[in-house]
């Protein structure tokens, strides 16, 4: 990197707006999707999607909800024009849905456009040329009005050529794009867009779409959003015209710059399916929805079935969605940190039916999209004791006491220390099983049998206690009294009972009971056990033996 000062690069120049209105507005409803993944988000990948894999894309962007799709750029290639007349000949487009295509201003590539759309019912036909300075001066060495010249021909040639599929019966519209728009002149930029609006003359019932593509992102998103709000208070048919997106994301902040520049006043994005597209990737339109759909404002678009989705895009484009990816990431609704599990847990349990979602740290329900909660908390070492409490409750049913958490936690951690990873639900279950369920030494339990007498219980138990058998009996108010003085018979040191809760573990004929008992040792210290059985008396009994199991072993 260049030392101070920075001479290497410049700032784009700001926009002279002292009165913008975007900063104080707020977005109330959706705009007009248009996915372009068949065609900037195609061009884009190492290995280009098939035909039956760009057929596959094109019938799942139809159920997500786009009314407005850019299948291609059918003058380029064989392929891509066979694949726009397929979808044409085999009546694959609903009757509410309109084909975008995209074409330079060339006579012999629009004729050729054309001819890929004769018998469709709805065509946006997208025209484009570079405007920005650099491209006037290194690639085209033209002037201001060369440039102009060359749209405006454009659209001659389209309305000439275009006039036969119009009259057939197609309802022909034109976008047109300022290519490189976020680096062109301002002035210059609205006077090409005057002078195509000129050319194309549009109507009330037949909008002009002018596309204003952040075609290589150079500024932030308020710089972007001021040129929007620019061109939209400059333009002399306003009224006539449709303001349409196209942001890159260059500086990783084009779904930001779509954002502010819809409170800027456009009325359209373009973009795709997690943002796939040149280098850093095109607006991400999953991320735009749901942002506005965490707001309160449903974007018109279907994205309940999120993984299915992802399934789709990774497999037709061999793209991945990295684990941390707004929404779809697999981790996006994963906690390690054990103060936020231990936030999300608690608010979790007091989030009521029927109210406003209000989940720490999670923004959206994740069942909206299709995600499930199994890996809401995932535990590590840096995971907190209410992280574990949730994975046995969430995976395996086990209802905690809270006293206890801090308690399996800490066993927890440690065996998440000793492993240098993260530990699976399963893993973190045969730790509490090993650590309290199964836990048979030095106090093993064989059978054990109890008789009432009235107000009283008298039990019998065998047991094995440092290898040798005995039996013992005790007599108490209940069970678990009965068997605490039977075990004074056993030599084993004095403890005292402080706390008891139990449920149900599964439903129905399978169903088991679980208890938790507490005690305090002789030496002060306080350890948990807990016991499992079809019969809820001796899974007591058995939580008793794990937990003097654990104060003996300490």
């Amino acid at each position: 990197m260049q030392s101070v000062p920075v001479t290497k690069y410049r700032p784009l120049p700001v926009v002279a707006l002292p009165q913008r209105q975007w900063p104080n507005r707020v977005l109330s409803q959706p705009p007009r999707w248009c996915s372009v993944d068949l065609r900037d988000g195609n061009q884009a990948l190492a290995q280009p999607m098939s035909v039956e894999e760009k057929l596959e894309m094109f019938e799942l962007l139809v159920g997500i909800g786009f009314k407005e799709i850019e299948v291609g750029f059918p003058s380029a290639s064989q392929i891509e024009f066979d694949f726009c007349r397929r979808l044409i000949e085999e009546k694959r487009i609903p009757e509410d849905v309109t084909l975008q295509i995209l074409c330079q201003c060339r006579e012999d590539l629009i004729v050729r456009s054309l001819e890929a759309l004769r018998g469709a019912r709805r065509v946006i036909f997208h025209l484009y040329n570079s405007t920005s300075p650099a491209q006037r001066k290194y690639v085209f060495n033209a002037s201001r009005e060369d440039i102009i010249r060359i749209a405006t021909r454009g659209i001659g040639w389209l309305k000439q050529h275009g006039q036969a599929l119009v009259d057939a019966g197609t309802d022909l519209r034109l976008e047109y794009s300022p290519e490189s728009f976020t680096s062109t002149e301002l002035d210059f930029a609205l006077e090409i867009c005057e002078a195509v609006t000129d050319a194309w003359a549009p109507t009330p019932e037949s909008k002009i779409i002018l596309n204003l593509p952040a075609t290589v992102e150079y500024a932030s998103p308020n710089v972007h959003a001021d040129q929007i709000e620019w061109m939209c208070t400059h333009l002399t048919r306003r009224h006539l015209t449709l303001v349409s997106l196209h942001t890159h994301n260059d500086r990783g902040t084009g779904v930001a710059a779509s954002e502010l520049a819809l409170l800027a006043g456009a009325d359209r994005v373009e973009g795709t399916l997690f943002g796939n597209g040149e280098r850093t990737g095109n607006l991400d339109l999953v991320t735009l929805a749901l942002n506005l759909y965490t707001q309160g404002v449903h974007p018109g678009l279907d994205f309940s079935d999120l993984p299915r989705i992802r399934e789709v895009y990774e497999r037709t484009t061999r793209m991945e969605v990295h684990p941390r990816h707004p929404y779809a990431g697999d981790l996006v609704f994963t906690a390690f940190s054990g103060s936020h599990q231990d936030a999300i847990k608690k608010s979790w349990a007091l989030q009521a039916p029927n109210t406003p979602w209000d989940v720490l740290y999670i923004p959206i329900d994740p069942a909206d999209i299709g995600r499930n909660y199994k890996a809401i908390i995932r535990i590590n070492s840096q995971s907190g004791k209410g992280g574990v409490a949730y994975v046995l409750e969430q995976e395996f049913g086990y209802q905690l006491p809270k006293l206890m958490h801090k308690e399996i936690g800490r066993t927890i951690n440690e065996l998440a220390d000793a492993t240098g990873r993260e530990l699976t639900p399963q893993e973190i279950h045969d730790a509490f099983v090993r650590d309290y369920i199964d836990r048979t030494s030095p106090v093993a339990l064989g059978e054990f049998r109890t008789i009432e007498r009235g107000s009283t219980v008298t039990c019998q138990a065998e047991l094995t206690v440092h290898g040798r058998s005995l039996v013992v009996s005790g007599t108490g108010n209940g069970p678990i009294d009965a068997f605490v003085h039977a075990l004074r018979e056993a030599g084993l040191p004095p403890f005292e009972l402080l706390s008891y809760s139990e449920h149900s573990l599964g439903s129905g004929a399978q169903a088991r009971a679980v208890s938790y008992i507490q005690i305090k040792a002789a030496s002060g210290h306080a350890f948990f056990g807990a016991g499992i059985d079809t019969n809820i008396e001796l899974a007591s009994i058995k939580a008793i033996v794990s937990a003097l199991n654990r104060a003996l072993g300490s």
